[in-house]
Formats: structure tokens, C-alpha cells, sequence
């Protein structure tokens, strides 16, 4: 280590979450998320799970992590990418002598993340309001599909299932009379992976807020709810306009162009955001009479006859390669770009010199390799302390540090299999 790294290690501050302390009672994917941000940033964060189950998403393989003999090990891929950084408890909730294990640690949190369905914890005494009763201080954040209350707020709800109902997929895919054409989900879960950032947020805007009034309070979130506010421009063009979007492919409803264009080994992206921009791509490929006619010359014309423009572009971006076309535009300051696949993306020079990848120690795998978290913070960074733990992994650690617990009273729960 240089002088000025040593510099900056001596002076950097603990992450700015150090000392919170968050009980995870979610599963899958929306909550553990906001879990991982928040146990990234240094909060405590114990997931309490299911004895001899766990969350869901550690059986939804494969792929499996490997052990040093390349053998599967009990550890699915999924369960790794919203995990990181927490302590995993086993407790059974439908006992007795569970919930009133999870009543007491909630009296200690801080923090509470669940998405059970609606009232899915009511007949356990942990739902908010006897939390809040028991712990005033607390920040309960419940995720759901539909919400706290109504029409569907009692139903199941699915980021697939919410894509469609909260109109991505009607924005998405093919357009209608194309080869192809029909409602397409991204190809990530999207719903929940927002909901878990929305999350994120409003557990930090409620634990500020309680600095001023001491006290905490429910945090009502629903998968629908976070879908139509992300529509974005999209649903702002449908409520001034007045006119329903539709799919579109890759292109965009108020730039163009906009969108991938084939080369004469693939594809690209052409993501040109105003006229000079496209005045450089004009000349650059050879047709600067494009940025002086009179249909094309600003965006708002562009847009009106793109279905002149864009086949005219087609038939010039496929003359040369990908590599050539992004030299040329990236000399004059065209935005552009590759078509990656996953791959090509963690071998991407500036994704490699950003450190997105991170590696670390695993019990059974040896190493584990993650995403990392894209927050840069200066003086407080990110930490990466702990891998996606072992199901009940810290289940004696949790309950001696947290409740005091002795050996003898947790032997005694297990034998009991309340944990």
C-alpha cells in the first residue's frame, strides 16, 4: 500500500449504517435486496429463516456454488446475488416459543423487513402494530404485491405477475405486426429488485425521521405501487398526451435515433441525445446531408418521420463491423455502444477497472463471486464483511449477542426445534 492509500484507509469513517440493527423476516428477492443495501452500508442485518428450509431462493438452482472438487454444494446462485453481509437465524414461527424469540429480537432492531402476504404475521403477534406497541422506536417495512389495503391487497403478488399487471409489458418487446411481436418481461426481475431500492430508501427517510420524533413507523410497500411509479416518462407521455404508449422494441417513444442498429458482425446501440450529437453521427457516416434536410434536422422531426429515418441508417450502419463503427463514433463524441452478453460485460475494461466484481471467502465454496455494490461513498464505503451465510449459520452468535442467550438455553430450543 502506497503512502496515499494508507492515507485515505487511516481517515476513512465506518460505514454509515455501523450499529443498526435490522431483522430480515423476507424471502426471495425484494426484501432480501433491501436487506443486502442496507447490510452493505453496515447495518447488522440477521435473516431469520425457516429451520431445515431457509428462503426459498437457496434450493432455485442450478447453478450451485462449487467446492474445491467442483461438486455442487447446497448453495444456489440466486440466493448469493441478495444475501451478502447478513447473519442467517433459524426460527420456527409457528411455534410459540418462536415467535416470542422474534418478539423479543425485534424489541432490540432497529429495523423490521417481512413480506408475508397481508396479515401473514397477525396470527403470530408480529405483525406492525403489536411490534410497534412492544417497540415504539421500531421501523417496520412491509412488502407485498398489492399493499396494505385495497381491492387486491389480499392477493399473491409476483414480479412477473406485476410486469404485466403494471404495464412493462406493454411497453416491452416486439412491436404489434413484427415477426415476434407480444407483451415481454425484462429479463431480470425488475419489480422486485426497484421495490427493494424503494425500500432501501424509506427505511432510511423513516430512521431520519426518527432522530427528530423518537418514534418509528409502518412502511407500506406494494410491488404495483413501485412498477407504475417507474413507468417514468412513459406514463408521463400517457398522462399528458393522452395517448397509450405501445411496444416499441429497442426504440424510444420522444428520441430518435435511439435505439440498436445492425453492423456487419452484429449490433450496436446508437443512443444520440440531441442534434449536434446527430449532426456528428451524419458526417461520420457519410451522409451529412441527413442533419441539413429538413425532416431530420431536429429531434422532434426525427421522431415524426423515423420511419423514413431508420431504415435509411440501417442500410449504412451495416457496411462496417461493431469495433469499427464505435472508433469512429467514440472520436466524435457519438454515443454508442456493444450489445454485451453477461460475459462480455464482467471482461469490459471499465467494468473491470470499476472492481463490479468482488470475491469472497465461502465456508463450503472456497471463494464466492458477486456483484458489488455500485454505491461509492468517500469517506464511509462500502464494506464487504460477511458472504451469503449457511442456512442457521449464526443462529448460537445471534441470540447470545442479541438476547444474551447461554449455551444451555439455546441447546435447549434447539432440542426443542424452535430453532
Amino acid at each position: 500500500m502506497d503512502a496515499l492509500a494508507s492515507t485515505l484507509a487511516a481517515t476513512l469513517r465506518p460505514a454509515p449504517l455501523t450499529g443498526l440493527r435490522v431483522l430480515d423476516l423476507s424471502r426471495v428477492l425484494a426484501g432480501p435486496w433491501a436487506g443486502q443495501m442496507l447490510a452493505d452500508l453496515g447495518a447488522d442485518v440477521v435473516k431469520v429463516e425457516q429451520p431445515g428450509r431457509g428462503d426459498d431462493t437457496r434450493s432455485w438452482g442450478p447453478p450451485y456454488l462449487k467446492d474445491a472438487d467442483g461438486r455442487d454444494t447446497a448453495e444456489a446462485a440466486y440466493f448469493q446475488c441478495a444475501n451478502r453481509n447478513k447473519r442467517s437465524l433459524c426460527i420456527d414461527l409457528a411455534a410459540p416459543e418462536g415467535q416470542a424469540l422474534v418478539r423479543k429480537l425485534a424489541a432490540e432492531s432497529d429495523v423490521l423487513l417481512e413480506n408475508f402476504k397481508l396479515d401473514g404475521l397477525k396470527q403470530y403477534g408480529l405483525d406492525a402494530a403489536s411490534l410497534l406497541a412492544l417497540n415504539p422506536r421500531l421501523v417496520y417495512c412491509s412488502i407485498t404485491g398489492f399493499g396494505q389495503d385495497g381491492p387486491y391487497a389480499a392477493r399473491a403478488g409476483y414480479d412477473f405477475l406485476i410486469q404485466g399487471m403494471g404495464g412493462l409489458m406493454s411497453i416491452t418487446g416486439v412491436p404489434d405486426g413484427q415477426p415476434g411481436a407480444g407483451p415481454q418481461k425484462v429479463g431480470v426481475a425488475q419489480t422486485d429488485i426497484l421495490t427493494g431500492l424503494y425500500a432501501t430508501i424509506a427505511v432510511q427517510a423513516a430512521l431520519a425521521e426518527r432522530e427528530r420524533s423518537g418514534l418509528g413507523q409502518h412502511i407500506d410497500l406494494a410491488l404495483l405501487d413501485v412498477q407504475v411509479a417507474a413507468l417514468g416518462n412513459q406514463a408521463a407521455n400517457y398522462l399528458c398526451g393522452g395517448k397509450v404508449p405501445q411496444r416499441m422494441g429497442n426504440a424510444h417513444p420522444n428520441i430518435v435515433p435511439y435505439q440498436d442498429f445492425p453492423t456487419a458482425d452484429g449490433d450496436m446501440i446508437l443512443a444520440i441525445g440531441n442534434d449536434g450529437q446527430f449532426s456528428r453521427f451524419c458526417a461520420v457516416a457519410g451522409h451529412p446531408e441527413w442533419a441539413q434536410d429538413e425532416r431530420f434536422a431536429t429531434n422532434p422531426q426525427r421522431v415524426a418521420h423515423r420511419a423514413v429515418l431508420i431504415p435509411l441508417m440501417r442500410q449504412t450502419t451495416v457496411m462496417r463491423t461493431t469495433a469499427e463503427w464505435i472508433s469512429a463514433f467514440e472520436a466524435q463524441a457519438v454515443p454508442c455502444g456493444p450489445v454485451n452478453r453477461i460475459d462480455q460485460v464482467f471482461a469490459d475494461p471499465q467494468v473491470v477497472a470499476r472492481g463490479l466484481k468482488v470475491e469472497m471467502p465461502h465456508p463450503t465454496a472456497g471463494t464466492v463471486a458477486l456483484v458489488a455494490n455500485p454505491v461509492r461513498l468517500s469517506g464511509s464505503p462500502v464494506q464487504y464483511r460477511l458472504p451469503p451465510p449457511l442456512l442457521g449459520q449464526h443462529t448460537d452468535e445471534v441470540l447470545q449477542q442479541w438476547l444474551g442467550l447461554d449455551g444451555a438455553e439455546i441447546d435447549g430450543l434447539r432440542e426443542r426445534k424452535v430453532v
